[in-house]
């Protein structure tokens, strides 16, 4: 096992804001690590900077390094769109397009040239589905409006869009937030089987689901990283006072 990303005296600016100091992190490969800490401690920052998505932000900066694979993506010469296929998003609310299933899936594919012929779309849309676990659910009509699935649906649907352009790192912004509880173990059970495949990195507000998917957590705070480790020991050994106040309700 060996780190995917690396992360090295992080620090980030909206304006004269700074959102983020100093974090420096090892994220092992496919693995799970989950982002915990109170609204507004900087961890949806943190992570949409693992693929550049704050690059498109007024005023925002950001010094140190982000290594994957140790290669540094805010050299000037990265190619971000290129970036973006690699480490895919899913966000906080399902977001497809209003299209049908199969164009949904089939959309970053087509875009980037990833595949020849119809017939190898399908499989590749296929293959998706299948391994965002809907595959059974949307077989039989795969030109259904995108937008009658439940949200559930929705939400693996938008995880087999990133899946459909091969990515090797998965970065997901509180997925389960807008999802009933069924639904929400649904898609925790899903992380699990997508870690055999992938590097996940999650940020969740629900501690217990931080506790039942991670393999490590990082507890942010006021910007800070407070303490990373196994997630075991986050939550039943912590190292830091400020970690366990967190974790049982003392503070935030």
């Amino acid at each position: 096992m060996h780190s995917k990303i690396e992360v090295r005296d992080l620090d980030f600016y909206y304006g004269s804001l700074q959102a983020l100091r100093a974090i420096s992190m090892l994220i092992w490969e496919r693995q799970i690590t989950a982002l915990i800490g109170p609204s507004g401690c900087g961890k949806s920052t943190f992570l949409r900077c693992l693929n550049r998505m704050n690059d498109d932000i007024p005023g925002a900066r950001m010094t140190g390094e982000v290594l994957i694979e140790g290669e540094d993506i805010y050299r000037r010469e990265v190619d971000v769109v290129e970036l973006r296929r690699r480490v895919g998003m899913v966000f906080q609310k399902p977001n497809p397009f209003p299209q049908s299933v199969f164009d949904n899936v089939a959309f970053g594919p087509r875009v980037l040239g990833l595949v020849d012929g119809r017939g190898e779309l399908g499989e590749l849309v296929e293959r998706s589905l299948a391994r965002a676990a809907l595959w059974d659910e949307v077989k039989d009509d795969l030109g259904r409006d995108a937008l009658g699935l439940s949200l559930g649906e929705q939400q693996r649907l938008c995880i087999a869009r990133v899946l459909a352009v091969e990515p090797e790192i998965i970065l997901m912004d509180e997925p389960c937030s807008a999802l009933d509880p069924i639904a929400t173990l649904r898609i925790e059970e899903l992380m699990r089987q997508l870690r055999e495949r992938y590097t996940i990195v999650i940020v969740t507000h629900n501690m217990h689901q931080a506790a039942r998917v991670s393999d490590r957590t990082g507890l942010f705070w006021l910007g800070e990283l407070v303490e990373f480790e196994e997630t075991g020991k986050i939550f039943t050994r912590p190292g830091q006072r400020l970690t366990e106040d967190y974790i049982t309700g003392r503070m935030g």
